[in-house]
């Protein structure tokens, strides 16, 4: 069987684009078919669109220069008189091996039962040498572009 395909003729409204490939959902905006890209990626995905007399489904189809879009009983004929400028992914990064986490060290020790009422008794004096976290601030002179002093752990 061969296949044939039959010709007609219909009045098309012309949507200028200014690069090509573009997205489908796009040129819906772009020829103020739909109020928003939001309407535009729902109508393809419901299957109100055809590109070239076939049903599209998908929101982010590349369309060129002479495709023929139809939704909502009009026709469109995307029209760019720039040449197609080819879409380069970037390469992804192969999954480099993430060092695994330090385990803190012990070498602050655990407040027993009563230790921790002799801490704070004893440190009264010392106030304004702690930080907003109660730990010592850092020692040493800041950075003078930052003005952050350094810290240690």
């Amino acid at each position: 069987m061969s296949e044939e395909h039959e010709e007609y003729e219909v009045e098309a409204l012309g949507v200028e684009v200014n690069a090509q490939p573009i997205e489908l959902y796009k040129v819906l905006k772009i020829a103020n078919a739909v109020s928003g890209g939001g309407e535009a990626k729902f109508a393809i995905a419901e299957g109100y669109v055809a590109v070239n007399g076939e049903l599209e489904q998908r929101k982010r189809r590349k369309v060129y220069d002479g495709d023929v879009i139809e939704f909502n009983n009009e026709f469109y004929l995307v029209l760019c008189d720039q040449p197609v400028t080819e879409v380069v992914e970037k390469p992804k990064k192969a999954a480099e091996p993430k060092p695994a986490p330090r385990a803190k060290s012990a070498s602050k020790p655990s407040k027993g039962k009563g230790q921790g009422a002799k801490a704070k008794a004893g440190s009264k004096g010392n106030q304004a040498s702690k930080g907003r976290s109660g730990k010592p601030a850092a020692k040493g002179p800041a950075d003078k572009a930052t003005g952050r002093k350094p810290i240690s752990f």
